[in-house]
């Protein structure tokens, strides 16, 4: 459905995405995860041909977005992190607008309309002025507009920020229903807000793709190391030695203390942290050397 190659841009000198490839697959909703100034906003923009790329190619559904933007702008609705929206209008009047703006025309036009006010829930608000609706609301105002035409991919930047948590539990659910009917793509700068609401994860940092893969998979990946430290009343050999009968161990870093004492740091798989602690302090029991510290955790 969309195809991201070797997308690169540059403000002056600063480099936003750097080298950024992927595929995103029809039906599904996709979560752009990472840190603020991680390159979500600009990938999303050049995305829907809001902004230029220095380099590279986006493709929806085989359209280009620079050489085909007419075409490829039709399948894609967009809601920025600060809706567009026209407070002093109702949300009736704006659809209207952006509706006649997308080229739908009377009976489809009035059709559309009723039909995305009933989706996003805004028909009890239809008629009032934008600028007196709460955040949550401006925020489905937003969404709808994004929905008019019918596109087959939503792209929503930040939809929750800066909403209450019943508001946030609402526009999930929304952002669910519509994954439902269109494939959406939605960033987030926390994890588990992308967890909660998407089926596969694009983590994003320093503009490169550090990872992309479905929630469970990708937290086994991150979750898939942990670190055990210790501090042994024996020498550093002597330490080498019980490590060296742990096969599971894939780092070691030694430090030597005071009073015949070492302190280590070592890694092992996530699933193997109990058990090499429990070995460990057994081990060192067996050859008569006190465990004066033993700690560890998942990284």
């Amino acid at each position: 459905m969309i195809r991201v190659s070797h997308l690169t841009k540059y403000y002056g000198d600063f480099l936003a995405v750097n080298d950024l490839s992927f595929d995103i697959e029809d039906g599904h909703v996709y979560g752009f995860l990472g840190p603020n100034g991680a390159g979500k906003t600009t990938t999303m923009n050049i995305m829907t041909g809001c902004l230029s790329a220095t380099s590279g190619r986006v493709e929806i559904d085989g359209f280009d977005i620079f050489e085909d933007a007419g075409q490829a702008k039709r399948l894609i609705g967009y809601l920025p992190e600060q809706p567009p929206l026209y407070v002093n209008e109702s949300p009736e009047e704006y659809l209207r607008f952006v509706g006649e703006a997308k080229g739908l025309r009377k009976a489809e036009l009035k059709k559309q309309i009723n039909e995305v006010m009933e989706k996003v829930r805004i028909q009890d608000v239809a008629n009032r002025r934008i600028s007196a609706l709460s955040k949550g609301y401006r925020q489905r105002v937003g969404i709808a507009q994004a929905l008019l035409g019918n596109p087959k991919v939503i792209i929503l930047d930040e939809p929750t920020v800066g909403l209450d948590p019943i508001q946030i539990i609402e526009i999930r659910d929304l952002i669910r229903q519509l994954g439902e009917e269109h494939t959406v793509i939605l960033s987030s700068h926390i994890l588990s807000e992308v967890q909660a609401i998407c089926e596969k994860i694009l983590i994003i940092s320093h503009g490169t793709l550090a990872a992309f893969d479905e929630p469970d998979k990708l937290e086994q990946k991150l979750l898939s190391s942990g670190e055990i430290f210790f501090t042994a009343e024996a020498g550093a050999g002597e330490v080498r030695a019980v490590l060296s009968g742990i096969d599971s161990i894939t780092d070691i870093a030694l430090e030597e203390k005071e009073n015949n004492a070492v302190s280590a740091r070592i890694k092992v798989s996530s699933d193997n942290i109990h058990p090499v602690s429990r070995r460990l302090f057994f081990d060192f029991a067996k050859q008569g050397h006190a465990l004066l510290e033993l700690t560890s955790k998942k990284i």
